[in-house]
């Protein structure tokens, strides 16, 4: 069997593995309207998912570098395809937070094992390409289901959209069976030695800073278009916001392929650098949106949208060049870590990746509410542009002190 033909079930597991987290997290106001969830049990809804993906990393990672990486995927999307089974008969906010951690173990088989067996299957010398391909389906996920969910839910319910979402792991578990070849068992955990791998360090110094940048922006981007003028925002309807949102994710998922072949010819370090900065100042252009927005002084009538200030189409250019940007990023970072785990350490080395990112995913977003409230919205993106060029710096910093500037471009 042919190392192509074993991709493709693996860019289906990351498609309806992105689909059913963007799904439920579109479906989520509802569920917390209807089970009658205030507070810290709402909160509880958030949390359940990031228990589930933080106790699973370690151990998957350890499992998947010592066992069969074909088997523990094949568990995984089997107990993916229960998880979302079990949303069709919540009734009660204890069986939700039940039903969203195993989501999040779900996702992390899914997502990391599968990245780790396109990593592993993947040549030297198109690595970033082949992830930057996988992670277009993610992106694809993302627009589907930013798009499709709320409608779907309107029209048909609950039910009908997770057995839909059943029926599409079903289908990447049999795709895996079928089509991926057993890689058998290793020996050894390869966890402890790369967590201080000098080069994975290097690169840990950009990634928990970059966390912080990418978190921020994600979360306060749609905040910002939807808010009321007087808190800071564009004050423009739902439909807009996520019009802008699926703008991101669409640059994204056309520019990864290219971007991570660009990568693995002219060096990942240098397009991680790059990809980065560029990501930051972008970033510091977010506050500047209402006043050009009134500078260009126009309104538009736009179908389904109805009438637009020109703001709202800078905020989709903006949002759209910073899929772009992190396009030019995403592939050469994974496959960095790819080529440090290759073979016995691939899975932990993800799972490395998934840690270093996960205080500033936590914390960023308490950083956000405590700026908005205190000195404005616009210093949640002025943080975001700084953390991400701190990173850069830092990254690109230690890579020249230990190696030389010429280094950049052999990473």
């Amino acid at each position: 069997m042919s190392s192509r033909s074993q991709f493709y079930p693996l860019y289906l597991t990351r498609f309806v593995g992105s689909l059913g987290y963007i799904t439920l997290l579109t479906l989520l106001p509802t569920y917390i309207e209807q089970l009658g969830a205030t507070g810290v049990t709402a909160g509880l809804f958030v949390t359940a998912l990031g228990v589930g993906r933080g106790v699973a990393l370690v151990p998957l990672g350890w499992a998947a570098d010592r066992f069969s990486r074909r088997a523990i995927l094949l568990g995984s999307l089997a107990l993916s395809g229960a998880a979302y089974a079990s949303f069709t008969v919540v009734e009660s906010s204890t069986g939700f937070i039940l039903a969203r951690t195993l989501q999040g173990l779900g996702i992390v088989g899914t997502g990391m094992v599968s990245l780790a067996l396109v990593g592993d299957l993947a040549a030297d010398d198109e690595r970033a390409n082949q992830i930057g391909k996988y992670n277009s389906w993610r992106m694809a996920a993302g627009i589907t289901g930013t798009l499709a969910a709320g409608a779907l839910f309107d029209l048909y319910g609950f039910r009908p959209i997770f057995a839909g979402l059943v029926v599409l792991f079903a289908l990447a578990l049999v795709g895996v069976w079928l089509l991926v070849e057993d890689d058998g068992d290793r020996t050894g955990f390869a966890f402890f030695d790369l967590a201080f791998n000098q080069r994975i360090l290097t690169i840990t110094s950009f990634r928990a800073q970059y966390a912080v940048s990418v978190t921020l922006v994600r979360n306060w981007v749609p905040i910002f278009v939807g808010l009321s003028v007087a808190r800071g925002g564009l004050a423009l309807t739902a439909t807009a916001v996520g019009v802008v949102v699926a703008a991101e994710k669409f640059t994204n998922m056309l520019c990864q392929p290219i971007t991570g072949r660009l990568s693995d010819r002219f060096g990942r370090g240098l397009f991680v650098g790059a990809g980065g900065a560029a990501y930051g100042v972008l970033a510091l252009a977010f506050p500047l949106v209402p006043a050009a927005g009134a500078a260009l002084d126009v309104a538009v009538t736009v179908p389904m949208l109805g009438t637009v200030p020109g703001a709202f189409f800078i905020a989709v250019g903006l949002n759209a060049l910073l899929g772009v940007a992190d396009a030019v990023r995403e592939p050469a970072s994974m496959a960095l870590f790819a080529d440090e785990g290759k073979d016995s350490g691939i899975t932990s080395s993800f799972g490395i990746r998934g840690l270093v990112w996960r205080p500033g995913a936590l914390l960023a977003p308490l950083l956000g509410g405590y700026l908005m409230d205190s000195v404005g919205m616009s210093w949640v993106f002025v943080v975001a542009g700084v953390t991400a060029l701190t990173g850069v710096v830092a990254f690109w910093g230690l890579i020249s002190l230990r190696h030389g500037p010429r280094a950049l471009s052999d990473w």
